[in-house]
């Protein structure tokens, strides 16, 4: 392998990151546009085994943007990323693979008694926590490498304890 081909394997390892890294940051921060701007024409996204749905980024892109107005904050830390590249129509290295494990604290919005958890207490800890792992799949494109499909495959997740109500003598 030449250093030349090196490098280029190397510059689509960091972009190909940096897609990844730029669909956490904007579902975190709800930038939903440019969520939509991260698929290919015909990319498409599973949240079905985190209770959501299949289908376009565009269509994936609304629902999250509906679902997510529950909580206040979002962390998704996406780790142990695996990034494998394929070929397409003889040219390699067009497609791209990635494997990556999650873990997603969220803070549910303050109801409307202004209580920032379900407890009615105001702790800044995060009270729903989810991990599980993504399936990434890119494309390079003439726009840079977009993703075909993103599927989540919700492990587990912690739910708010619910505090025994208050006893009044």
């Amino acid at each position: 392998m030449t250093q030349r081909v090196e490098l280029a394997i190397v510059m689509d390892r960091l972009a190909v990151d940096e897609v990844i890294t730029e669909y956490a940051v904007a579902v975190d921060d709800g930038d939903w546009e440019a969520y939509r701007k991260l698929f290919a024409p015909d990319g498409r996204a599973d949240y079905r085994s985190a209770g959501g749905i299949e289908g376009t980024g565009e269509q994936v892109a609304g629902w999250l943007a509906e679902s997510l107005r529950l909580f206040s904050m979002r962390q998704h830390l996406i780790v142990n990323r695996r990034i494998r590249f394929g070929a397409l129509d003889q040219h390699t290295d067009d497609t791209a693979r990635v494997q990556a494990d999650y873990v997603n604290p969220m803070r549910f919005a303050k109801d409307e008694n202004g209580d920032s958890d379900s407890n009615g207490g105001s702790s800044t800890a995060p009270d729903f926590v989810c991990g599980g792992r993504y399936a990434f799949g890119l494309l390079r494109t003439d726009d840079g490498w977009r993703l075909t499909e993103v599927v989540v495959e919700e492990k587990w997740r912690r739910l708010p304890e619910r505090r025994p109500e208050a006893v009044v003598h």
